[in-house]
């Protein structure tokens, strides 16, 4: 898995809603997803961000910014957060996601999967 967090000219965040028949459905997380098998996660969020928002970026518009380490119930996360300020194309919802741009203050006001929640403090200090 990986994770990006798109910052518009604003210094909004993007945030996508979990649709419904997926695990944690309902929850608000940052756009991303699975690697595929050797694929690196800048390559696996270029292919996500445009399989999933529409939009294409470059390897070197995202920035490492922190991880993520959980322990769910049948497995291990160990998630990378990229930041990403630089993009072509309008975001759009691909998959029937809700989306929306909050403001690092307000990120705490969306439930987020227990992974995704401990990178906020992170965002915030960069934001």
């Amino acid at each position: 898995m990986a994770a990006v967090a798109l910052v518009d000219a604003d210094g909004r965040v993007l945030l996508a809603r979990r649709p419904p028949g997926k695990a944690m459905a309902g929850l608000w997380e940052f756009p991303g997803g699975k690697l595929a098998p050797g694929e690196t996660p800048e390559r696996a969020l270029i292919r996500e961000l445009r399989e999933e928002l529409g939009i294409d970026t470059e390897q070197s518009c995202l920035a490492p910014l922190a991880f993520a380490s959980h322990g769910y119930d049948d497995f291990h996360l160990l998630m990378p957060l990229y930041v990403c300020r630089i993009w072509n194309g309008f975001v759009t919802p691909k998959e029937g996601q809700e989306l929306r741009w909050v403001r690092p203050a307000r990120l705490r006001d969306y439930p987020m999967p227990p992974a995704d929640a401990p990178l906020i403090p992170v965002l915030r200090d960069l934001l």
